[in-house]
């Protein structure tokens, strides 16, 4: 187009050129323009940020799983945006900002379409997929240096790079959630401890504890391992210190603030496991007199593990692991629904606490999926839909 074509469109289209930029782009299709040659993905302030600091986005998933972004600390779902306009991809267009600033460019610019598309990549902030991380880690937990199992074992190990190519979340989310399980490095993999194993170390260090009448509060690492070093690795030892509980260093020494909590909820999970229901007070008495001296059990501490059946004669517990429920949502509150028909929000708090999103209630997610009524004057939630 000449200048004189581009002031007769204008006048034909009724506009005022004094009141558009001078300069005018004439667009063309270029060759190889076509659809589905580039995607267009729709990132927020921080995500740009990431990019031009010169760290890497990642996308992330299986064939079977729906594929989510990573950043190095969040994740994100990825869904397609359809829109009504034609996005056009047109290399060294210049915006009007650009224009504004570069007097010379007051003119006709020829552009050429490299590209077009219809839709593009929305990103919404999500939940890190971490449930296949621990699936992947039991596979083949770690039973001691004695076990026949680990030395002739067939099964998958996984490195840290393994489980960044597996798992759909962000590195840091990933390293986060092996602490958070209690996950530690045996010879370059990572390794969940079976549980009897577990508890078997937790048992030695209870035990030294109590002969040696060390405070809780004040365990020192090096006389643990000296002492327990020849019944199992100095590394076991070390880690299930730092398993149940908190490492200081005092006066050049490194001590451990062992957790009472999470003590006496490893013993209640090793009593209930092989038990279909316990009867409630029984278990409470056995599970008293199975804690180290100086402990106290609570119902509370067995938040997300086990569930008490007051609508049974006598009072029942039984094991219930948030970690066994499904990761989505629907389907944890079918399953638990399946398990109880009606549920107080304490009771089933601890169960869907983990399922919030980012600024998320609880009491939103039982909107959501649930609903209400009063039972004997207490507020009670039951499925919106028929459980099968």
């Amino acid at each position: 187009r000449s200048r004189a074509e581009v002031d007769a469109t204008l006048q034909t289209a009724k506009l005022n050129s004094a009141e558009l930029l001078p300069a005018v782009h004439c667009l063309s299709f270029g060759p190889q323009a076509s659809a589905g040659e580039c995607c267009l993905l729709q990132l927020e302030p921080g995500l740009c940020a990431e990019l031009e600091a010169g760290r890497s986005l990642i996308i992330r998933g299986e064939k079977d799983e729906k594929a989510v972004l990573c950043s190095k600390d969040k994740t994100y779902d990825m869904k397609i945006a359809d829109t009504s306009n034609m996005l056009l991809f047109i290399p060294g267009c210049k915006t009007p900002e650009e224009l504004n600033a570069d007097p010379a460019s007051c003119n006709i610019i020829h552009s050429q379409i490299a590209g077009f598309s219809n839709n593009y990549w929305e990103l919404r902030r999500c939940r890190p997929k971490l449930k296949k991380l621990r699936k992947l880690l039991m596979e083949d937990p770690y039973e001691g240096p004695s076990s026949q199992k680990d030395q002739t074992s067939t099964c998958s190990k996984y490195t840290t790079e393994d489980l960044l190519s597996l798992i759909q979340a962000s590195e840091e989310e990933i390293l986060h959630q092996l602490q958070v399980i209690d996950a530690c490095k045996i010879e370059g993999y990572w390794r969940i401890l079976e549980f009897s194993y577990e508890m078997k170390l937790l048992d030695h260090v209870t035990q030294l504890i109590d002969s040696e009448s060390w405070s809780l509060n004040k365990v020192p690492l090096r006389t643990c391992l000296e002492e327990l070093g020849s019944l199992e690795p100095r590394e076991m030892i070390e880690h299930i210190l730092l398993s149940y509980g908190r490492k200081y260093v005092d006066d050049g020494e490194v001590y451990f603030e062992m957790c009472e909590d999470k003590i006496c909820r490893a013993i209640a999970q090793m009593l209930l496991q092989n038990a279909v229901k316990f009867n409630l007070s029984e278990f409470q008495e056995v599970w008293q007199q199975s804690v180290p001296e100086g402990m106290t059990t609570r119902l509370d501490q067995l938040k997300g593990l086990a569930l008490v059946d007051k609508s049974s004669r006598p009072e029942t517990i039984f094991l219930l692991k948030v970690e066994d429920l499904p990761e989505d949502n629907q389907e944890r509150f079918n399953s638990l629904f399946s398990i109880r028909e009606k549920w107080t929000e304490v009771d089933i708090t601890p169960y869907i606490q983990d399922l919030c999103a980012e600024k998320q209630t609880v009491g939103a997610l039982l909107t959501k999926y649930a609903r209400s009524s009063m039972l004997n004057g207490v507020k009670v939630y039951n499925s919106r839909r028929p459980i099968s």
